[in-house]
């Protein structure tokens, strides 16, 4: 039931059917978080499509309130198209349960945790499903650990946009004085501060507010589902929220830079689900 779940979750997330299989993995878990980020960013930007090597074309059309596993419509005599592309997942070869970590009854209270020298806000209350991604990238496995080379935690929710804040222009934390207000004013007529491209949070209460929620086939209940990622720190830049960060996409990059600005910016490392 647990993988069973944990593709339904993955369904969810990147709009395709993912199904388990005992073959090679289709794709990997650095391509969902690529297909999470991008299809958020391209959505943002009016687009109603998404191409995605060895997925295909990946509609972007909203269907927050379709049943992905609902009955096939009457049929019309036409032809039924499928908006959401089949996708196989090896779970050996996907998940990690040797760090899975079950935070539902966990309450850290004061208690500071620290990844890349920057406070780490633990998921308290969801499940972590750990994804295989150590010696996975040729830079080594020092971006995962606990010290100061690490990569700090950041959490992508569904639906996170440019809404959530400016880039910050200068330094020092955001307020309300009316020369830092005039500054963020100014900014946004510059094409590099309007905070164009993929959002994500240090913080998993921001994250839930934005987060999937879809209702299993397999026992019927509901959950909601976010990405834990670690985020590289010199790729981002800090928002007008100081619990924003964003991955920023300048105009002109063609599909295959974009891909490879997530792919240098963000890895996953956990999917976190949350029964409601």
């Amino acid at each position: 039931m647990q993988n069973t779940v944990c593709m339904e979750a993955l369904s969810a997330l990147s709009g395709c059917n993912v199904e388990a299989t005992t073959g090679p993995s289709q794709l990997t878990s650095q391509d969902f978080v690529n297909i999470v980020a991008l299809r958020e960013f391209y959505k943002q930007e009016g687009f109603q499509e998404l191409e995605y090597p060895s997925l295909g074309t990946l509609s972007l059309q909203d269907m927050e309130n379709q049943d992905m596993y609902s009955s096939p419509p009457a049929l019309t005599g036409e032809p039924v198209v499928s908006l959401r592309p089949t996708v196989r997942v090896n779970p050996q070869d996907f998940f990690h349960p040797q760090f899975d970590y079950d935070f539902t009854n966990i309450k850290d209270g004061d208690k500071t945790f620290l990844r890349g020298n920057e406070k780490y806000i633990r998921p308290c209350g969801w499940k972590r499903f750990a994804l295989r991604v150590l010696d996975k990238y040729p830079d080594g496995n020092n971006w995962l650990g606990t010290g100061t080379n690490a990569w700090p935690v950041s959490y992508h929710g569904h639906n996170m946009d440019g809404s959530l804040g400016i880039i910050l222009t200068r330094d020092g934390p955001p307020n309300d004085a009316p020369d830092f207000l005039d500054a963020c004013a100014a900014s946004l007529l510059k094409p590099d501060t309007k905070g164009r491209g993929v959002y994500s949070t240090s913080d998993i209460k921001m994250a839930e507010k934005y987060c999937k929620i879809f209702k299993s086939k397999e026992n019927g209940k509901q959950y909601k589902v976010v990405l834990q990622n670690r985020i590289n720190p010199e790729k981002r830049q800090k928002c007008q929220r100081e619990d924003v960060w964003l991955v920023y996409i300048p105009e002109g990059c063609n599909d295959v830079q974009k891909k490879a600005l997530v792919e240098d910016s963000l890895r996953p490392y956990g999917l976190l689900l949350k029964q409601q």
